[in-house]
């Protein structure tokens, strides 16, 4: 039903998200996305997962199920990740979409249909690319 009158609508800037973390252990500073059943778990090479932001802490629910314990993850910041060096971003990518490798590690293609979606590339560093 639409509003008929003023709504107090909740906010939350989601730039700091607890999320229900998969029976996985996660490092601070990794790249965190979610898997399919909508846990957060390390980045990996897998089609299902959704690229989600980077552990602030380090969490380890391996002795655990999915959901018993959550990590907090940064969200809505680029951060520099490690660039493949079989697969590599290059500055002619700046603004393209890369993909995740590992929980640390991006790469300018797909993988032959293997890998999830990164993000953007906003910069090439020669240490690392940055990531949005």
């Amino acid at each position: 039903m639409a509003l008929t009158n003023d709504r107090n609508t909740p906010l939350k800037d989601g730039e700091l998200v607890s999320v229900p973390l998969a029976a996985v252990k996660v490092y601070a500073g990794s790249l965190v996305a979610i898997n399919a059943a909508g846990f957060a778990t390390p980045g990996a090479v897998a089609t299902t997962l959704k690229y989600f932001g980077r552990a602030e802490e380090q969490v380890n629910n391996t002795a655990g199920a999915a959901g018993d314990k959550s990590v907090l993850v940064r969200r809505g910041k680029a951060f520099k990740w490690l660039n493949h060096a079989a697969d590599a971003v290059v500055q002619a990518d700046l603004g393209a979409t890369c993909y995740i490798v590992d929980d640390q590690t991006v790469a300018k293609t797909n993988g032959g249909n293997t890998r999830s979606a990164a993000g953007k590339v906003i910069q090439v560093d020669a240490d690392g690319i940055w990531v949005e």
